[in-house]
């Protein structure tokens, strides 16, 4: 599969990319043999593809899990077993094209280009077609009836209501194509060798690369990775060298922990031996090293794993290089102990044994009073309870403490036991499989003063046959350059099933300790994605499971040049809108989707603005012309609120094919002019798309709002940038460069001097903008040949009192 997989992956991608070395990693419990190797960084929780059983409805179907956004990482493919060794060509295609559909989820964050729930569109030529890219992909739209023992084929028909194909319709391709793309939609067909292009790229079709990617291409989306931009098509070959197979198996985890002395590095990893090769290392360290770097060369050919803990703000910066070169985790703890115990808790669950998994249920740092008392509940549920422990810390005197199971079965002081390598720590393990239930337990603090305890609980899963509920999380990206956004991702799963609807919360911790709590949402705005790569694909499943309590600690990130105080209401815009619905109901279109913020997904947008057209590419093209919806009765609820908004197209008649589509509109700012999102009408299958803005006009940058028809150009022809990663909504608008943005707060009476750099690439219709809030500034810009311009050059903006510009004459210098 995998040497197929490369030959086409190299045709593909125009002989850029193909598979040079391959780890199979095998299980434990193998018999070993002799051509097993010892794994180095490898591991089953890091794993690109991952061989298992099914747990969905999807069956032996391949999917990849994918979460993210457009162009990012998703985290692993899913073959089973049966997939592997049982010939389902016809179904599947060749299992190496199928291989490289899911390869480019998984390493491109590219998306399908079907779409089994919305099979058909009205295009904007007013014809039904197949969601497909591209639509050189010819076919025939049948429905295959069944009734009894007999079946029969037939063409497909209209639906009066929505002048769409009735629900049982199937687009069915042609099995002779002369479509080379794309592997997105169909890689079972012969012909289909590429993905598509800007060129060929069905831009209407309501799919999820189009949803998500903005209409952009699979193919652009590729070219903008890191991956391309690092490699150069090979010439002189039509095919590339065969894979290299290795198979590992993995030996009893061994971990050394190093405290303090990175130096230490050097005596703890030896790089001439298997010894260190799949041995993990636990380093902790709460000061600056710069020797750190001086082992890199050692520990990236020593086939270790190192974790890496920083205790506090001081630690060195290039602990992060460590785990990241060798696969390992980096995590921060500051002063509270809690972070520290959760760290471990992070490293020791890293398993391909879920059943051997350390599942965190509780993590509490509590500072009581003086003869203070606090009582709490811990919840055991029915997927765990092997192995339980309860763990108790305190800072100067042991507290009084009672456990009692949901049977009535209680614990004191004296039946936990001493930890041998902590003065000021005892734990209990619960004999057998713990209570299935509500814990409850009581801290008393004996000393007279006020001291921190913490308490945690660790258990495992109840039975091997039974997977536990488990929940991971983790950061879109390790580290950013502010204003880019950092997403936190959670995932709630039993096995590989996901738990819908749990109430999930993310703490964040600051180096200072400022702690920032985030209710993370599950409302299918940003659900899980399946991906299977063919058209004819069952329903997914959920986990059904009760109240259950799960603490998972995330890996530390970094954010740089991040401005103080933490008001970032006019760097971030609303959230997208990804889950709007639209049906008609009667002579109403009624709308539904979850509330954006006014940063992103917090607060509330201050309105909304919809237009809707005939013609999906008017919106696209011209769309502040378009008939305006009135919204003047809909205020926007708090972000996560179900939002409904029902309203009668007075304008435009109905009739019977309802071929309508509507379009939202937000803020147009300097560098994200307003954005177009589409997505399609469940019942009546029109394209409907909704956009929102906050009420901020006047920002550091060169921000204005679009009020009516006759400022359109005038705010247009001013905007410096065209929208980002799509199509423009913005007439005349051209592309540009942004050479600078700095926002400076000056004392009174205070100066700031700069540079700006022209390079010889650009230089045309270069424009220096300034923004005040209370008073104009004095200005003095000089070229580099001397040429003075002072604020007296600077023109007022009809737009902005507050803003100044100066258009530089002919070329920059």
């Amino acid at each position: 599969m995998v040497t197929q997989a490369s030959t086409y992956l190299f045709e593909a991608s125009k002989g850029r990319f193909y598979f040079r070395n391959v780890s199979i990693l095998v299980p434990m419990t193998w018999k070993s043999k002799s051509e097993y190797l010892t794994p180095k960084q490898e591991s089953y929780d890091k794993a690109d593809v991952i061989v298992a059983e099914p747990y969905l409805k999807y069956g032996d179907d391949p999917y990849t899990l994918q979460y993210g956004q457009c162009g990012d990482r998703g985290q692993y493919i899913h073959f089973t077993p049966n997939f592997l060794l049982t010939d389902n060509l016809p179904m599947y295609g060749p299992r190496g094209r199928v291989f490289v559909h899911e390869w480019a989820h998984l390493r491109w964050g590219v998306f399908d280009e079907y779409n089994t729930d919305r099979p058909f569109y009205m295009s904007g030529k007013n014809t039904v077609e197949a969601t497909r890219c591209s639509t050189g992909i010819s076919g025939r739209n049948v429905v295959h009836d069944c009734q009894g023992g007999s079946c029969i084929t037939r063409q497909c028909r209209r639906d009066s209501k929505t002048g769409l194909h009735e629900p049982k319709c199937t687009f069915i391709p042609n099995k002779s194509q002369a479509a080379r793309d794309s592997i997105m939609f169909m890689q079972s067909l012969d012909s289909v060798v590429e993905f598509c292009t800007e060129k060929t790229h069905n831009t209407e079709a309501p799919n999820l690369q189009n949803k998500i990617c903005n209409r952009r291409s699979t193919w652009d989306v590729i070219k903008e990775s890191a991956d391309f931009q690092k490699a150069s098509p090979m010439t002189g070959r039509e095919a590339p060298p065969p894979p290299t197979f290795s198979l590992l198996k993995s030996k009893q985890r061994v971990v050394c922990l190093v405290l303090d002395k990175s130096g230490s590095m050097d005596a703890a990893i030896t790089s001439s031996n298997q010894r260190t090769s799949g041995s993990e290392i636990v380093l902790l360290t709460d000061g600056e090293d710069g020797q750190i770097g001086s082992c890199f060369e050692e520990v990236r050919h020593s086939g270790a794993i190192i974790h890496t803990i920083a205790l506090g703000p001081d630690a060195d910066r290039e602990l992060k290089t460590l785990s990241t070169m060798t696969g390992g985790l980096h995590f921060y703890a500051g002063k509270d102990i809690n972070g520290l115990i959760d760290a471990f808790s992070g490293i020791s669950s890293r398993s391909g044994d879920i059943s051997q998994q350390a599942l965190q249920l509780e993590s509490k740092a509590l500072n009581i009073t003086g003869k203070g008392l606090v009582k709490g509940t811990v919840l055991v549920d029915s997927t765990v309870g092997n192995d339980t422990f309860f763990v108790v810390t305190w800072m100067t005197q042991k507290p009084e403490i009672t456990l009692q199971n949901p049977k009535g079965k209680k614990y004191t002081t004296s039946d936990f036991q001493d930890d041998k390598l902590n003065i000021r720590s005892i734990r209990l393990r619960i004999p057998g499989i713990a209570e299935t239930g509500t814990w409850t337990y009581s801290l008393s603090n004996e000393n007279a003063r006020s001291q921190l305890l913490t308490l945690t609980v660790t258990t495992r899963a109840r039975s091997p046959t039974v997977s536990p509920v488990m929940a991971t999380a983790h950061m879109s990206h390790n580290t950013a350059q502010y204003p880019s956004p950092m997403i936190v991702y959670a995932r709630v799963s039993q096995g590989f099933l996901p738990v819908l609807g749990a109430s999930v919360t993310a703490v964040i911790e600051a180096e200072d300790g400022h702690r920032v709590t985030l209710e993370l949402w599950d409302n299918g705005a940003d659900q899980i994605i399946l991906n299977p790569p063919r058209p004819e694909v069952p329903e997914a499943t959920e986990a059904s499971v009760k109240d259950f309590n799960r603490l998972t600690s995330g890996e530390s990130f970094t954010v740089s040049g991040a401005p103080t105080g933490g008001d970032h209401a006019h760097v971030f815009p609303p959230s997208k809108v990804t889950d709007l619905e639209a049906e008609f109901k009667g002579d109403y279109i009624h709308l539904t989707w979850t509330a954006p913020g006014k940063v992103l997904d917090k607060g509330r947008a201050h309105r909304y603005v919809i237009r809707m057209s005939r013609h999906s590419q008017d919106l696209q093209e011209d769309f502040h012309n378009a008939t305006l919806v009135n919204t003047s009765s809909l205020v926007p609820k708090e972000a996560g609120s179900k939002e409904n908004f029902e309203f009668k197209p007075e304008t435009l008649k109905i009739e019977n094919e309802r071929n309508f589509f509507l379009q939202g509109d937000r803020l147009i700012r300097m560098n994200q002019a307003a954005e177009l999102y589409l997505t399609q009408i469940v019942e009546q299958k029109s394209r409907v798309g909704l956009v929102t803005f906050d009420s901020t006009a006047i920002i550091q940058n060169y921000l204005t709002e679009i009020t009516n028809s006759n400022d359109y150009p005038r705010i247009t022809a001013n905007l410096p940038q065209q929208a980002s990663g799509g199509t423009s909504i913005c007439r005349g608008l051209e592309a540009g460069f942004q050479l600078e943005s700095k926002a400076f707060n000056i004392t009174g009476k205070g100066l700031v001097k700069g540079t700006v750099l022209v390079d010889s690439t650009v230089g045309n219709d270069t424009f220096f903008v300034v923004t005040w809030m209370t008073k104009k500034p004095k200005i003095t810009l000089q070229d580099p040949k001397g040429k003075k311009y002072t604020i007296s050059d600077f023109k007022d903006d009809e737009l902005n009192i507050r803003s100044v510009r100066l258009q530089i004459p002919g070329i920059a210098e």
